[in-house]
């Protein structure tokens, strides 16, 4: 199985997180990769594939307006995870 330019191993996306942290000059605490993957998956299963990238960037622009701190993206995360799946427990 060959990987695409598309598909990113593990290392790859530490290695592109890295280079968003040394651009915007920001510390491995700033991308909680884990917590972000985890919203993805959580809205692509529970509302659709393709909301997963406007939620993530929604969930980061509440979370900068409320503040900005760890604490602030864990709970505008935490909301909209709890959106997603009551959005997919409709029907």
């Amino acid at each position: 199985m060959t990987e695409t330019h598309r598909t990113l191993p593990p290392e790859a996306l530490d290695a592109w997180a890295a280079e968003l942290r040394a651009r915007f000059d920001l510390v491995a605490e700033d991308i909680p990769t884990a917590l972000i993957l985890d919203l993805a998956r959580d809205v692509a299963n529970g509302v659709a594939r393709p909301a997963a990238p406007l939620s993530a960037f929604v969930a980061g622009l509440v979370a900068g307006r409320a503040g900005g701190s760890p604490d602030d993206v864990r709970a505008t995360v935490a909301a909209v995870v709890e959106l997603a799946n009551a959005h997919g427990t409709r029907g």
